[in-house]
C-alpha cells in the first residue's frame, strides 16, 4: 500500500467501474440482441475477463479488490487494513454505480432490470445463500494465495489472470443455481437504481460471510503455516 488512500480510492472506483461494464455489457447484449448473440458463457467471460483486466490495470495501486467481500476477506487474515475496509467498500460501490449509470444511459428498461441478481429457477433462498457462502470463501482464498503468499510459484503476475478465472468458472457452475454474485456491490448497484430489492439480501449477506470464513480458514490453515516458515 505505497499509494495515498485517495489515489488508492480512486483506482478501487476505476477497476470496478471497469470490471463492472464489461460484465454488464455482455447481460445488455443477452438482453437487447439475443443470448444466441453472446451464449451464457459468453457473459461469463465478460465478468471473468472484466475482472482480471481491471486488476491488470489498476491492482499494482489499489491491491485490486473491486469487491467489498473482498476487502472484508483480505482484512479478516491480516493482509489488509481493517480502517480501509469501509473506505474501500464506499469506493467499489461509486465505481459500480456509473457502470449501472452507464447501461441505463445506454440501453432499455429491460437492461438495467435484468441486471439484478436472483436464485435460479427452482433454486431455494436459503440454497442460493449457502452456494453463494462457499463460492465467495474459496475465491477469497483463491486470492490470498495467488496475490498475497509469496512461497506459491504462481503468486504475483498470474494472480490477475487466475482470479478472474475462478470468477468465470464460479459464473459457469455455480452462477445458473446461486445467482452468480460473489459481489454485494455487483447486486447491491443495480438495486440502488431499479428498487428491487426482493432477493438482494442473499447477495450481501452470502459473500460477506463466505469472505470471512474464508479469510479466517486461510489464515489459520495457510497463514500460520506461512508464519512457521517465515
Amino acid at each position: 500500500m505505497d499509494h495515498p488512500l485517495s489515489t488508492r480510492l480512486a483506482a478501487e472506483a476505476l477497476g470496478t467501474f471497469l470490471f463492472f461494464f464489461l460484465g454488464f455489457a455482455g447481460i445488455a447484449v443477452a438482453v437487447e440482441v439475443g443470448l444466441d448473440a453472446i451464449t451464457p458463457l459468453g457473459v461469463a467471460l465478460g465478468f471473468g475477463f472484466g475482472l482480471a483486466l481491471a486488476i491488470s490495470a489498476f491492482g499494482h495501486v489499489s491491491g485490486g479488490h473491486f469487491n467489498p467481500a473482498v476487502s472484508a476477506g483480505l482484512a479478516v487474515a491480516g493482509r489488509f487494513p481493517g480502517k480501509d475496509v469501509v473506505p474501500y467498500w464506499i469506493a467499489q460501490l461509486v465505481g459500480g454505480f456509473v457502470a449501472v449509470l452507464a447501461m441505463a444511459i445506454v440501453y432499455s428498461k429491460d437492461v438495467t432490470e435484468a441486471l439484478s441478481t436472483q436464485p435460479g429457477s427452482g433454486i431455494d433462498s436459503w440454497a442460493a445463500l449457502v452456494l453463494e457462502i462457499i463460492a465467495t470463501g474459496l475465491f477469497v482464498m483463491v486470492i490470498l494465495t495467488v496475490a498475497t503468499d509469496g512461497r506459491a510459484p504462481w503468486n504475483g503476475v498470474m494472480a490477475p489472470w487466475l482470479i478472474g478465472l475462478f470468477i468465470f468458472t464460479a459464473a459457469v457452475t455455480v452462477g445458473p443455481t446461486s445467482g452468480g454474485s460473489f459481489n454485494p456491490a455487483r447486486s447491491l448497484d443495480p438495486v440502488l437504481w431499479n428498487q428491487e430489492w426482493g432477493d438482494v439480501w442473499i447477495y450481501l449477506v452470502g459473500p460477506l460471510a463466505g469472505a470471512v470464513l474464508g479469510g479466517a480458514i486461510w489464515s489459520s490453515v495457510v497463514g500460520r503455516r506461512e508464519t512457521a516458515e517465515a
